[in-house]
């Protein structure tokens, strides 16, 4: 991708060095906790044990130190973002609506989000309690070494999708299919995820469309790693590759040949009425 002189989000919260929890407590804020908790009968030593706990995790209360190449990701990462905020501003505003961009917080090791707790192993992931995307950039060598789906565009990617899941999220759609999934089978409830999924790979298409349309930003073979990151976590890869074989009705983000299509839909035209995930029987996707 070409990202040369393009700006970087002031939505990114770099909790790297910080040793912060989600709640943004330092060592101060930590005592404080404690001394409260302490007041309303609580287990002040909890409270510090838990915090610094987390502290630890993200590098020491500061001792952590990212490499050049990590750098290099988390400014590449708010480019990305800044990107987002710029044709999802435009794509609102043909919809008549304002685009209220989320926030991304990029960790290490863990943190806590308006989730629950957010580690490495989580991956990254859109927190609709706190309109938030969370993302420790050690995923994205993940990907690279044990997936084989490395990649600028790839990893712009994955940013794109957890974005889609704030479009989601800011047009109803995320709250609709929460809704509907408390009264469903477990089975039911899957299949209405990888539609939201799907959905959500097909808005990263259609940012990568736009973007490239307002910045000349995508170079010969960026979508095609795209794809080729699409296609490495679709649910039947992934579980061919921890088991051996594929649990259809335990898929929630769908096939490795359904994630590359909407991608690809999304990419090709740019179109936001195309992406209707909803609709179509469930075999069709």
């Amino acid at each position: 991708m070409k990202l040369d002189g393009r700006r970087t989000s002031s939505n990114v919260d770099d909790r790297r060095r910080s040793g912060k929890t989600a709640a943004g407590l330092g060592i101060g804020g930590i005592v404080i906790a404690a001394l409260f908790a302490w007041i309303m009968g609580g287990d002040p030593l909890q409270v510090i044990t838990s915090q610094l706990g987390e502290v630890v995790m993200q590098g020491g209360g500061g001792d952590y130190t990212p490499t050049a190449e990590e750098e290099a990701m988390a400014t590449f990462a708010s480019q990305i973002l800044a990107g987002t905020e710029d044709v999802w501003t435009k794509e609102f505003e043909k919809m008549g609506r304002k685009y209220i961009p989320p926030k991304m917080v990029l960790f290490s090791g863990a943190t806590n989000s308006g989730c629950g707790s957010a580690t490495k192993q989580t991956g990254p992931f859109y927190c609709p309690g706190d309109q938030t995307v969370y993302i420790d950039l050690s995923f994205f060598e993940q990907m690279r070494n044990q997936l084989g789906a490395g990649g600028d565009f790839a990893y712009a990617y994955v940013i794109a999708h957890e974005v889609g899941h704030h479009v989601q999220y800011l047009l109803g759609t995320l709250q609709e299919v929460q809704t509907k999934q408390r009264r469903m089978s477990q089975k039911e409830s899957n299949q209405l995820n990888v539609r939201l999924e799907l959905q959500a790979d097909f808005y990263a298409g259609i940012w990568a469309y736009h973007d490239h349309k307002m910045y000349n930003s995508l170079e010969q073979g960026d979508i095609e790693e795209g794809l080729n990151a699409a296609s490495a976590i679709g649910d039947d890869r992934l579980q061919m590759q921890s088991q051996g074989y594929t649990v259809p009705d335990a898929f929630n983000h769908g096939t490795s040949a359904q994630r590359v299509r909407w991608l690809k839909k999304g990419a090709s035209a740019g179109r936001f009425s195309d992406g209707d995930t909803f609709s179509p029987a469930y075999n069709s996707l």
